[in-house]
């Protein structure tokens, strides 16, 4: 069965179809992030193909619902970041994201400061025909994507998480599941997750599953071909996320922090 919608309302919270739709959807979106990100000021990124609904189309067509795709280029792993988020009494909203890669950084502190360097840096590359080309003045790829969905140009939802290559993944479980599911910002948080990808430490891509999600579920993602790995209850391996939702008509402000302990969600 092919599909050719983002429907996840159609498929259902939860199920064996949500989370591989999802994964299947990371892995095109990996694809076309490897070959088209870097800085914009160098290179030319076709946003307006990338986001158009006939390439999105075209993607949905590459997504088979009884098999998990096996030729997608292996991510590597990416690490050491915190997500937090806040909203005042006047609604100034602030989705922020940190992170200084390695547990280091790059293992040099300036004279005088105390503060760490990061080493985003080693996601250039020597190939002078790669995308992220190392040359003067050049911003390179990165994970860190801090996120702030608006409603009429005002802030709805801020969310986030830490955790390298599975921030847009854990970001799509939240979004996916506050919007399409009609979940609390904590809901969204605290249910089960899912990781594709490498990890820190780790040599091979593999779709980490939390025991948490139902047997049946697990099974059948592995019978669609899917590398399963079932990893223990909330563990840190999937991030430590936060939101903050923000009515819109009244302005009260639910927020959810992750149970593994780093999540940061403030608003007063």
């Amino acid at each position: 069965m092919r599909v050719n919608n983002f429907d996840l309302k159609a498929v259902g919270n939860g199920t064996a179809d949500y989370y591989h739709l999802i994964i299947e959807a990371t892995k095109q979106a990996f694809a076309d992030r490897d070959k088209y990100l870097s800085d914009p000021e160098f290179v030319h990124i076709p946003l307006d193909y990338l986001l158009s609904k006939e390439h999105g189309a075209y993607q949905a067509e590459l997504i088979d619902m009884n098999k998990a795709a096996a030729k997608v280029e292996a991510l590597d792993p990416k690490e050491d970041t915190i997500w937090l988020g806040t909203v005042d009494r006047y609604g100034n909203a602030v989705s922020l994201i940190q992170s200084i890669y390695h547990d280091f950084g790059s293992g040099i502190i300036p004279e005088g400061t105390g503060i760490l360097l990061q080493n985003r840096g080693s996601f250039f590359s020597l190939d002078p025909n790669h995308v992220n080309a190392l040359m003067p003045h050049k911003r390179t790829f990165h994970t860190l994507n801090p996120a702030l969905l608006t409603e009429n140009g005002k802030p709805y939802i801020l969310y986030g998480t830490m955790g390298g290559e599975g921030q847009p993944q854990t970001q799509a479980a939240i979004i996916t599941r506050m919007v399409d599911f009609n979940m609390t910002p904590q809901e969204a948080i605290d249910a089960p997750r899912w990781l594709y990808g490498r990890t820190w430490g780790k040599a091979s891509n593999n779709l980490k599953l939390e025991n948490r999600i139902p047997k049946n579920v697990i099974e059948e993602l592995a019978a669609r071909g899917h590398p399963v790995e079932v990893v223990d209850a909330y563990t840190d391996t999937m991030g430590h996320a936060g939101a903050i939702k923000i009515d819109p008509k009244t302005g009260v402000m639910q927020g959810g922090t992750d149970p593994r302990g780093d999540g940061l969600a403030a608003g007063y």
